[in-house]
């Protein structure tokens, strides 16, 4: 599997007000990593302090799955056509994740 950034899945919601690169559920990270444990898909780019960060547009992508058992997941690359990040067990989980 040999994707470029472009067709990497974008990240289509982020509804975690608390994260430095969210501006109006918009994440402007230019790419996310999700990690966790089986179960949980955390959002490992989540960053909650008071200082914006992140890309002037929003071009946000997954960067790169740790969850391995998630049916998106390919040799470790998201194949979902986009994800939502919002609240779970986490502050910021990956919203998309499907446990196989």
């Amino acid at each position: 599997m040999s994707m470029t950034l472009d067709e990497l899945p974008a990240v289509a919601e982020c509804s975690v007000s608390g994260c430095s690169y969210n501006d109006h559920s918009h994440c402007h990270a230019a790419a996310v990593t999700i990690a966790g444990v089986v179960g949980d898909a955390e959002c490992a780019t989540f960053i909650p302090l008071g200082t914006r960060g992140g890309l002037d547009k929003v071009v946000t992508h997954v960067g790169a799955c740790q969850r391995s058992e998630c049916v998106h997941n390919e040799s470790l690359e998201c194949t979902a056509a986009s994800v939502r990040i919002g609240a779970g067990a986490d502050s910021a989980d990956c919203l998309t994740y499907e446990s196989a």
